[in-house]
Formats: C-alpha cells, structure tokens, sequence
C-alpha cells in the first residue's frame, strides 16, 4: 500500500492482445478467462481480428465434437433460465462438465442487450466445472447469434462435454438452432389447449422432446393434463427418419422434480443415434448448414459494402419511400449493380 494516503490508484494495465499459439494454448488448457477472450475474438465484427480469429478456430477445429449438443427452446416464461440452472447442477452434480451459450434478444431500437443470465443462474455461474457464456442475438434470426456455432466449437475445445444452448424465444424462426444441435428440448407450459393453437407446426416437427416446467404444487394437475394433450399432438406428426419418438415429460425446476429422467431421455437419444448411424448424418448436416450459413452472411456483408452500391442506396430508398420505385425494382437495381462491381 502507498505510504502517501493522499496519491492516487495507478491507473489499471491495459490487456495485452494474446497470440494465436496463447489463445490456442490457453483453450485446450481449459482456462476459462482465455476460453472467454478467444469467444471475444470470434465474436468481433472487426475486419482486423477476423484472420487471427479464423486462425484460432482452424488450430482447435480437431479438438471439437466430442460434446452433446443440446438446443433449449421455450414459450414466454416458461422459466428457461431457471430450468437450465437446475439442470445444469443435476449434471455437475454428476460428475459433467457444461457450457451454456445464453443468447439475449437485442433490442432493434438501441441494438443493445440485458445480457443477464449470469445473474439469472448464479449458483451455476459459480460452478468451477460449469462455463456460462451470454451473448447478444445481434438481431440474427434462428433465436441464436451469428457466432453460435462457433462459440459451441471453442467450448468442445476446452474440454466440455456437454453444451446446452438457451435460444432467445423468438417463434418459428427459433427452428434454426436445430441445424446446430443433436438434441432438441422445448419447455411449455400447462394450459395446452390454447398454446396448442398458437405452436408453430415447425417447432413440433422438429422437437425431441417436449417438457412441461412448472408442474409442482397446485399445477402439477394441469400439467399431466398438458402432456396428454402434447403427447396426442406429436402423434399427428410423421415418424422421425432417426428412429426416435419423440417424448412428452413434466418437470420441475424449482423442485428439481423430473430433472434427471430428461437427462436420461438424453443418453437415450444419444445411445440410439450412435447406434444406427444417425449422429454422424446428424454432424455432417450441421456443418453443411455452418458452411451455407456462412455463405450467406458473407454475400449479404459484401453486397452491403459493395461503394456503389453504398452510394446508391439512399437515393434509391428516398425513391421507395415516396413511391417514385416499388422496393422489387430498387433492389433489383442494386443487385446488378453488385453483380457489375
């Protein structure tokens, strides 16, 4: 401590970049604060950290795959962070290391996000053997962000075995966090008969297993009732090509009650796909759907950084906005002008 009471704190040290071979180094040790910067990295919109970025990831891309991959959906407050918080501590609590990508909705007016679910899950958060990682959706659709499967890559390199994502609950584009994951979880709530109308189909088609939360007390009536009324739903839907049927449980997680039954319907669904073939069909699709993904957000960012096509635009959309050009025609307009850059 400084003998003068009256001098000031030195001013803090600014963070040092890290090499490729340090952020490389530091994931494969498990080293949550380098695991953490090298998401920072690859979640960075900069041109200049991209290469570095795309270094990093093609270094530990052999070191990937080996975790569960599990998609966690649900309807409006239905307590998706509760859920995971006590279903990531029954896996802990059994010996599993987890990571969690929570995705927060960014708000399309101030592009921010509350980016709360450390907070949310802070017993979790506080688990040496459990990684929490909030991020902002950016807006992207699918409920996930642009950066997700990425992040899910880095977590596999570092040594965790089991990923859970938390999807932000956006409707019936939440479906794309199934072309990211083995297994695919939506919570729903008791009350079945209206919620059963407003399901989207997609969501239905494409869940492995349906889970009604909040069944204790008082609800727990309601909610067998609820899972009845899913069940006899999902048999309306064609057999799944895996083999798989699709399941309807209750839970609880504020009681914990049915918790570790889920994980087992986990294991199964693992075991089962191992099995027959599926899972590695499974991962070829998913990295086949990284690489479309991709290509797509790569068009889109050149089309948009395209200079004439950045000259033009403001023009063309005052035109649009007074009715001078219908929106087909401007953006046909600036798609030949992209085609002849």
């Amino acid at each position: 401590m400084s003998s003068n009471p009256g001098a000031k704190a030195p001013a803090p040290r600014p963070r040092t970049a890290l090499t490729v071979d340090e952020y490389v180094g530091g994931v494969l040790a498990g080293d949550r604060a380098r695991l953490a910067r090298a998401i920072t990295l690859i979640e960075s919109d900069s041109p200049m950290h991209e290469p570095q970025a795309q270094e990093v990831l093609r270094r530990l891309l052999p070191h990937t795959g080996k975790a569960r991959r599990v998609g966690i959906t649900g309807v409006p407050g239905v307590g998706k962070s509760t859920f995971i918080e006590a279903f990531g501590m029954y896996l802990v609590g059994s010996g599993h290391r987890l990571a969690v990508l929570a995705i927060d909705p960014t708000s399309t007016r101030s592009g921010g996000s509350i980016l709360g679910d450390k907070t949310r899950m802070e017993q979790l958060a506080n688990d040496d053997r459990a990684f929490i990682r909030p991020s902002p959706s950016g807006g992207s659709l699918g409920g996930v962000t642009r950066k997700t499967r990425e992040t899910m890559l880095l977590c596999e390199a570092a040594g965790y075995r089991n990923v859970l994502i938390e999807t932000v609950g956006v409707g019936q584009s939440e479906t794309a966090v199934r072309s990211m994951v083995d297994f695919f979880l939506l919570l729903m709530l008791s009350g079945a008969g209206d919620e059963l109308q407003g399901m989207k189909r997609g969501i239905m088609e494409m869940t492995d297993v349906v889970a009604i939360n909040k069944a204790d007390g008082d609800n727990k009536r309601r909610a067998e009732a609820a899972r009845r009324e899913y069940a006899n739903a999902l048999h309306l839907f064609a057999a799944s090509p895996t083999g798989w049927s699709p399941q309807v449980v209750t839970c609880s997680a504020q009681t914990r009650d049915g918790i570790a039954a889920l994980w087992d319907l986990v294991l199964e669904h693992d075991t089962l796909l191992r099995s027959n073939g599926w899972f590695e069909r499974l991962r070829r699709r998913q990295v086949k759907s990284w690489m479309k993904e991709m290509i797509d957000w790569g068009l889109r960012d050149r089309f948009r950084h395209h200079p004439e096509v950045e000259n033009k635009l403001p023009e063309l959309e005052r035109d649009v906005v007074e009715g001078r050009v219908s929106p087909f025609r401007a953006a046909q307009r600036l798609l030949d002008i992209y085609h002849k850059g």
